[in-house]
């Protein structure tokens, strides 16, 4: 009987033993052979551009060859619900954007993966803010005094987005109801095609992303009102923002890095401060740049918390909107 009492104690002092040494020496020996990292997206776009940016820098950090796989389809959910079932080992992760974890989940239930409890956050990488863009024709001067017009003329005003459901026209219905303003929706399959609309007048106002509207502002052919970060932004220092006239408004698209479910905090730590690294090199933060990105960087709860927070917002403007996809 006491030498199975022995054995007993044995054993569970060894499974104990392991549990307590094995994440330490899980993080020493990762990584030990490439990492791929999924974009959801295709190739040749600014998430793929920006996620190849990273990775090239992110291996150099980590040690190891971070391998890029585009998986795109269905506004992102193809390449999220890969990395969801893929193992929680640290080898795969997931490049992600306000499409796949916040506005998605918001205004798709049926996506197969659930947002927030099918992966491990591990970093805030970078956001890029829209640009409230207006007719040079437009008697707007100022953000202040686009809404104190549209508020003198409700249903006058139009505005364009680049389809239902999409953070243009999610940001455009959250400006109205901040604004208290009414101002008519024309969906367009993209910006670019509302682009020579918006030059001519037909359109009155566009949020469009700041790297695709902003050249047309340097080239004198529309006029910028404000950006819509919270702050005023590095991209474009002396450009004011729509909170200084509606204060707390803010939408941006955000790019972070997850891993599926489950993965060890040892390798999540370890991922977390490459990253970082990798966000504070100048190389990196001049490509993000060009790309109308802030390099951002932060810890996994932080990171955690943004999606969150972000993911409530457009819960609400998406309900109180009856916005729908279609």
């Amino acid at each position: 009987m006491q030498r199975k009492h022995m054995i007993s104690w044995a054993a569970s002092f060894a499974a104990a033993f392991s549990l307590v040494f094995a994440g330490p020496a899980l993080a020493q020996s990762y990584p030990s052979k490439p990492i791929r990292m999924i974009v959801p997206f295709p190739a040749g776009g600014a998430t793929d551009i920006l996620a190849r940016a990273l990775s090239q820098k992110l291996g150099e950090k980590i040690g190891q060859t971070v391998v890029v796989d585009n998986r795109p389809g269905a506004g992102g959910t193809i390449g999220a619900d890969a990395a969801s079932k893929s193992p929680a080992d640290g080898y795969t992760l997931l490049l992600a954007t306000s499409s796949t974890h916040s506005i998605g989940p918001a205004i798709n239930p049926k996506i197969p993966y659930n947002a927030e409890t099918d992966f491990t956050p591990i970093a805030y990488v970078a956001s890029s803010p829209n640009i409230v863009l207006v007719p040079n024709s437009s008697p707007s001067k100022t953000m202040r005094e686009f809404i104190d017009y549209a508020r003198k003329n409700p249903g006058r005003l139009n505005y364009a987005s680049s389809g239902n459901g999409t953070i243009v026209h999610l940001t455009s219905e959250y400006f109205k109801a901040q604004s208290e303003t009414f101002i008519l929706h024309i969906p367009y399959r993209g910006t670019a095609l509302a682009m020579p609309d918006l030059i001519s007048g037909k359109i009155d106002v566009l949020f469009d992303s700041f790297v695709t509207g902003m050249p047309h502002v340097k080239d004198g052919k529309l006029r910028a009102l404000a950006v819509t970060t919270l702050k005023r932004t590095a991209l474009a220092p002396d450009m004011p923002t729509v909170s200084e006239v509606l204060p707390g408004f803010e939408s941006v698209t955000w790019f972070g890095v997850y891993g599926p479910k489950g993965m060890p905090p040892e390798l999540v730590g370890k991922v977390n401060q490459a990253i970082n690294a990798a966000l504070a090199d100048a190389d990196v933060k001049d490509r993000f740049a060009r790309l109308g990105a802030e390099p951002t960087g932060s810890t996994p709860p932080a990171f955690a918390a943004m999606v969150k927070a972000d993911t409530a917002k457009w819960k609400k403007i998406i309900a109180e909107r009856k916005i729908t996809a279609d």
